[in-house]
């Protein structure tokens, strides 16, 4: 079976064309587990598997984390998908994904160049704090579409000097926290004084940071954005693989609900970055 490898700001996939329908959905999370072990196989954070839309969209998007595990959508994911779309002739410049979280739409906007509008918050908490080891942090918690990406959106003063093992460590105890339900990828943030944004994500399913996370990305935009630490116009987020630009539709009047869901005062969420084609080839021995 040919395979394509993709990244989108460093956050690497790995997709397969399933439009015959010869793969059999219940052995996609097997194929994920086997397909993203780095050094043993291709490897990769997640594999996505382009199957026949069940509604109106050019092609639906299966997502899988390396674990095997499913999940409901993928912000760089999308991005990488929605340029594979484009170059193999499955739709134009406007790429409508179908996801388990809801419809995705993908635009080109250069060769490597992506804009995807994500899907709508279901959720939008900004008081939401975290207590580990007896250290309480500032906390939003917030997801996308339905079922409902969560993440958690946390805020840590001078990130970039924050030493790892401290931060996987507090990290896996968010990841797992009793207040969200589903457990949460947790995106850690600061805000620099040029008014840009570090961020770094420990992603579940990965159980580990990764090199980008772009649902992580327009969620803590939107709520920097909802809190009027930031623009919400453009605004720009250093991750680990790179740059990507956000911008969301905000109604403030809303911020004083610190405690309520306010998921309708965020919307119109566009993520712009990379999608980069790293390799085509075909899967040998490595099959599960």
């Amino acid at each position: 079976m040919k395979f394509t490898k993709m990244h989108g700001a460093g956050n690497d996939f790995i997709i397969l064309n399933n439009m015959d329908g010869q793969l059999k959905k219940e052995d996609f999370p097997k194929l994920a587990a086997a397909l993203c072990k780095r050094r043993l196989s291709i490897g990769a954070d997640g594999l996505m598997i382009v199957g026949q839309p069940q509604k109106d969209g050019d092609f639906y998007m299966h997502f899988y984390n390396s674990d095997g595990s499913e999940g409901e959508m993928c912000g760089n994911g999308a991005r990488c998908i929605s340029r594979y779309g484009y170059e193999k002739g499955l739709a134009g410049e406007t790429i409508r994904v179908e996801t388990k979280a809801g419809l995705v739409i993908g635009q080109r906007r250069g060769t490597d160049s992506y804009t995807i509008r994500l899907n709508d918050p279901t959720t939008l908490i900004l008081n939401s704090p975290v207590t580990v080891d007896g250290v309480t942090y500032d906390c939003s918690y917030m997801e996308l579409g339905n079922p409902g990406i969560p993440h958690a959106v946390v805020h840590i003063p001078g990130l970039a000097l924050a030493e790892d093992a401290v931060l996987r460590e507090i990290g896996r105890q968010i990841r797992f926290y009793k207040d969200f339900p589903k457990g949460a990828n947790v995106n850690f943030y600061d805000i620099l004084p040029d008014g840009t944004v570090n961020e770094l994500t420990f992603e579940r399913g990965v159980e580990d940071f990764t090199l980008a996370c772009g649902t992580g990305t327009g969620c803590t935009a939107s709520v920097l954005s909802m809190k009027g630490l930031i623009s919400p116009e453009d605004s720009l987020i250093h991750v680990l693989g790179g740059d990507l630009k956000m911008s969301v539709s905000i109604d403030r009047s809303q911020a004083d609900k610190i405690n309520e869901n306010i998921a309708s005062a965020a919307k119109d969420l566009y993520l712009t970055g990379p999608a980069v084609i790293v390799a085509e080839g075909e899967i040998g021995e490595v099959m599960p």
